[in-house]
């Protein structure tokens, strides 16, 4: 085989596993980033229905809820 026919396949092996070396990571990444999304929304609703800050949210919608205009 000639030198420039071996540099031709090796360059398009190479190419062909750049190009496939990526095709799954996206998925992987949304994947990721859903689980992290569900475990914030989660520890946002923990949050939230703890006692302390229902008290405080329902202090101040009953104080918006009374200012009179």
């Amino acid at each position: 085989m000639r030198k420039s026919t071996i540099r031709h396949q090796v360059r398009r092996t190479f190419r062909q596993l750049r190009s496939g070396r990526d095709a799954g990571m996206s998925t992987a990444e949304y994947a990721v980033g859903t689980i992290a999304a569900c475990a914030f929304a989660a520890l946002l609703l923990m949050v939230i229905r703890s006692g302390a800050v229902e008290g405080l949210v329902t202090t101040v919608i009953t104080t918006a809820l009374s200012v009179s205009l």
